[in-house]
């Protein structure tokens, strides 16, 4: 855990700020005049297009028919990882609409096992294969197998950005952009303490992905004047249910009431912190006022439905993007460049969740079928 030295660019939190309910301490932020009026009109304007559930589809509007009997191999890093399994859901859906065959291979969460499964993937020799939630370059030796055969491979958040890459060799990778997500979550924080806040970041400094997510994230936080960085706090995905519980307690006891809001690089982090935030006799729907920056799983959709320890998410909206895969596809069986489209980002709340478990825009079905011929 360490203070970031946006701390010392910051203004403290109102002086008057006094002992009490936490609801007194959630009004007194939110009410209290911000010191950034500008950069609050911005957050709430982007806030409010991000949360709006009807927003027409933007995706492609050209592409090429439908290219027949193609046969997927989509590798995934565990099924059992709500992401993937959303993913996979997606592409076999829209395969089934394409024509197309697919098969998944469960790589089983553990990188003897990716490797094994990509390994078969190649040995099947089909026409393209998924490279779902893992870095390829721990795969080195099947990614450069695949080149040589001439199979196309396209990744589920497999490197940091969305679109084509040459080193690992992809057609394209289907992911937001990381930017937008920090920045989309930091813009929420903002807006919902009124730009008075006291933030809690937790992020994964041992991979460089989250690390560069939470350093953006307090880099948009730090556009505001009266949102103060509390604390960074650095705890493995892998150790999260361990550490998360005694870290918030000690978190608690460290800031008290001056603790208004949290982001996190990922929603696990909430589901370990819920039960000791509940310990201290917090509210589940009161501060600190929760936002996971990434995937958006059927838990936090739980969580966030029922007003407990999490306020927020930016999803990834899974089976769209399991169609943008079988899409790009399509282009590289074709000849033609990848798409190029990234999907924007999208926040959801109680408000606009419609009590479902994940994030799924509308029109995408309908676009990607006329533009298939389908």
């Amino acid at each position: 855990m360490r203070t970031t030295a946006a701390v010392a660019l910051v203004t403290a939190l109102a002086a008057g700020c006094t002992r009490g309910s936490e609801a007194d301490s959630a009004t007194t932020v939110s009410n209290a005049k911000a010191g950034c009026p500008a950069v609050l009109a911005e957050a709430k304007k982007a806030v409010k297009a991000a949360e709006d559930v009807n927003a027409p589809w933007n995706g492609p509007t050209t592409g090429p028919r439908a290219v027949p009997a193609k046969t997927i191999v989509y590798v995934a890093q565990s099924m059992t990882n709500p992401g993937v399994a959303g993913a996979a859901e997606g592409v076999k859906e829209a395969a089934e609409a394409i024509g197309w065959k697919v098969r998944i291979i469960d790589g089983q969460g553990t990188p003897a096992g990716i490797q094994a499964a990509l390994s078969q993937a190649v040995a099947i020799k089909p026409d393209g294969i998924v490279l779902s939630g893992f870095d390829p370059k721990s795969t080195a030796q099947q990614v450069a197998q695949a080149n040589a055969a001439g199979i196309p491979l396209i990744g589920w958040h497999a490197v940091d950005a969305p679109g084509p890459s040459t080193d690992p060799k992809l057609f394209s990778n289907v992911t937001t952009r990381v930017q937008d997500v920090a920045k989309i979550s930091a813009d929420w924080v903002i807006s919902q303490s009124n730009g008075r806040a006291g933030v809690v970041v937790f992020t994964d400094a041992s991979i460089p992905f989250a690390k560069g997510k939470s350093d953006l994230i307090e880099k948009e936080l730090a556009t505001c004047s009266d949102v103060k960085v509390l604390t960074t706090s650095n705890i493995p995905i892998a150790d999260a249910s361990n550490r998360t519980p005694q870290e918030v307690s000690a978190l608690l006891s460290r800031h008290g009431t001056k603790w208004t809001n949290s982001v996190a690089i990922n929603d696990l982090y909430f589901a370990d912190a819920a039960p000791s935030l509940r310990a201290a006799g917090k509210q589940g729907n009161g501060a600190p006022f929760n936002i996971g920056a990434g995937d958006g799983d059927p838990s936090a959709f739980q969580r966030i439905n029922s007003k407990q320890f999490q306020a927020a998410t930016v999803p990834e909206p899974l089976s769209e993007q399991g169609w943008q895969i079988v899409d790009e596809f399509n282009r590289a069986f074709a000849g033609t460049p990848a798409s190029g489209y990234v999907a924007p980002v999208h926040i959801t709340t109680a408000d606009n969740s419609g009590g479902k478990s994940s994030w799924d825009p509308k029109g995408y079905r309908e676009a990607y079928r006329k533009l298939w011929g389908k």
